[in-house]
């Protein structure tokens, strides 16, 4: 059953790790004049628009290690602040192990395909070595879809979000929220983020479970390069970074995983805005780039205004 959730939970770490863009900012200077890159921050104040209120965005990194996690000054005030506390899904169903367990279909692949079947013999023998050290057999593995197979590739500890090694904004945030009687709802459902992966190739997502894996073997681990953006607030170099056709299988997938989200997320946002103050909390990627959230809530007529980034 741990192994369920921990795989459900790493959704998230995958779409982080697998949205993004650079181009949107390189398309930006050449379309859109008014686009300039961010300043570094991960706490945005949002005004304006019809908006009851002030209301917060932030940019979460969904898995970060104990020791480097923190809060941007403003953080804790912009929280007590708000009404409600919005996450990318509702993390009520993240602690509801049937609805999860109901899920878990979603991350099995069609027509009895198999990892095995995906990979040359070199790569299986490189991610069969992987899960090993992990202490996860493969043949609980074998018909998972890659895409869920991602985040082990990193340097993460799979019992750390037990131990306490690693922690999630989302599940502080969501505890945060909890403690104060704060509701907390969702941009979109669970069930939606479990099939985004539906529209990528298992081929392409075999490749991708592949790039990371070599790249976590290296001194290229993107998960420490990540980390270390996160900690300076560049959300700037996170989409660039992350904007790597090879790495994703092409741009259609940035799409899919990107940009068609942040653009269903502004309705939503904007109604919520018009009767509460709300604390929004996302993937640090979803912020910049010409299609990133704060550009297109800005387009909306919103002021966004980044807030100091020194660390509490």
């Amino acid at each position: 059953m741990y192994l369920s959730r921990f795989m459900v939970f790493s959704l998230a770490l995958v779409l982080l790790g697998s949205c993004g863009s650079s181009k949107d900012v390189a398309m930006s200077k050449a379309n859109n004049e008014s686009y300039k890159p961010l300043e570094k921050s991960l706490l945005w104040k949002i005004e304006g628009n019809g908006a009851v209120e002030n209301s917060y965005l932030y940019g979460t990194i969904h898995m970060i290690n104990e020791s480097d996690f923190f809060l941007p000054t403003g953080t804790m005030s912009a929280i007590d602040q708000s009404d409600q506390v919005v996450f990318e899904i509702d993390m009520n169903e993240m602690n509801d192990m049937g609805s999860m367990m109901g899920l878990m279909s979603k991350a099995f692949m069609n027509d009895g395909k198999t990892i095995s079947d995906l990979l040359n013999a070199e790569d299986y023998k490189l991610l069969e070595d992987k899960f090993a050290k992990l202490g996860l057999p493969m043949m609980m593995l074998e018909r998972i879809k890659p895409a869920f197979l991602t985040v082990f590739a990193y340097d993460i500890d799979p019992n750390g979000m037990q131990n306490g090694s690693i922690k999630s904004y989302e599940m502080e945030f969501f505890e945060m929220a909890n403690n104060a009687n704060k509701p907390v709802s969702g941009l979109e459902t669970l069930e939606f983020q479990m099939s985004v992966f539906d529209s990528i190739s298992y081929e392409d997502q075999a490749k991708m479970l592949v790039d990371a894996l070599k790249a976590g073997d290296s001194e290229n681990d993107d998960f420490k390069i990540m980390t270390d953006m996160y900690l300076s607030q560049n959300i700037n170099a996170m989409v660039e970074m992350i904007d790597d056709d090879e790495m994703m299988g092409g741009e259609d997938n940035n799409d899919i995983l990107l940009t068609g989200r942040n653009k269903n997320w502004i309705p939503v946002m904007a109604d919520l805005m018009k009767t509460k103050k709300v604390f929004f909390a996302v993937g640090a990627a979803h912020l910049a780039g010409e299609t990133g959230v704060i550009h297109l809530l800005r387009k909306e007529g919103y002021t966004l205004t980044p807030i100091s980034h020194i660390k509490n």
